[in-house]
């Protein structure tokens, strides 16, 4: 029997990566979520799709006051908002609200959960989350995956969180914040996948693993590099686009027909075919 919807997003399995860091994964293993916990207090990275009593599960594997923040706002890091009073976001999360709060785009009714009408707290660059002897910092990120990302710096645990802004498997690089009033330009939104992944670079010395969103984790510093690699390879017209996008749940997309995945050493994107060819 294939399981419920219920099943694939709202079942969480969890591991430490130490004695302080929770990784969360759910989606059948193929996502991610964080929880690092202070002397005082602890931080829940993304919140999931709003199934699976995710609150209960938490509470679970912490007794310390729970603070909440998204790596970015699309339904599978933030439709379980609500089962918090509070969550910390980008102010670019009004860009992208649609991808949230249409309800076509989350299987679940969300409006179910005990607080929809969460209060909403923007940060950004430079601002700190303090969790006890435990300080996260806190990055803006241009425009690339989304237009409402963040990137999260743990110095003394030496862990960078990067949700789908980079990863090992792909970056997905296409429109996806079903907002109308954006307009989506391939060369710019490649030009700021540059700029954040060069930024994480100058940071390296300070961290010692990537910790995406999707898919494996920890990865290696290395990726960074094969990124930029391949970006500058598309600029040079060095590379071609694979003959299959070769992923499950892109391939549903609406899109898809439109999409195209282009390979670097280790790492891959996915955009759309014909603007890649006219750059």
């Amino acid at each position: 029997m294939e399981p419920s919807l219920e099943e694939i997003f709202g079942s969480y399995m969890s591991w430490k990566l130490d004695n302080q860091t929770w990784i969360i994964n759910f989606m059948n293993g193929t996502e991610n979520m964080y929880l690092l916990e202070g002397d005082e207090k602890a931080l829940l990275i993304d919140t999931g799709y709003g199934v699976g009593n995710l609150r209960a599960y938490i509470e679970k594997l912490t007794d310390k006051p729970i603070l909440v923040a998204n790596t970015h706002y699309h339904p599978d890091h933030a439709a379980g908002n609500g089962e918090f009073e509070q969550v910390h976001m980008s102010k670019g999360a009004e860009l992208d609200k649609a991808s949230v709060e249409n309800s076509d785009m989350v299987p679940f009714d969300i409006t179910k959960l005990p607080h929809p009408d969460y209060e909403k707290v923007y940060v950004g660059d430079g601002d700190t989350i303090e969790l006890g002897n435990r300080t996260i910092e806190i990055l803006d990120v241009k425009p690339a995956h989304c237009n409402s990302s963040l990137f999260f710096l743990d110095r003394s645990h030496r862990m960078f969180f990067c949700g789908d802004d980079m990863e090992a498997a792909q970056v997905i690089l296409f429109d996806n914040s079903h907002n109308p009033d954006i307009n989506y330009d391939l060369k710019t939104i490649l030009d700021n996948f540059l700029e954040n992944t060069e930024r994480i670079l100058s940071l390296s010395n300070e961290f010692d693993y990537l910790l995406p969103n999707h898919n494996g984790t920890p990865i290696a510093k290395s990726y960074l590099n094969d990124y930029i690699d391949l970006i500058h390879a598309i600029y040079n017209k060095e590379v071609e686009p694979d003959e299959k996008l070769n992923h499950r749940y892109i391939e549903m997309d609406p899109q898809a027909s439109k999409l195209c995945r282009v390979r670097g050493k280790n790492g891959s994107i996915i955009t759309y075919r014909e603007q890649l060819r006219n750059l």
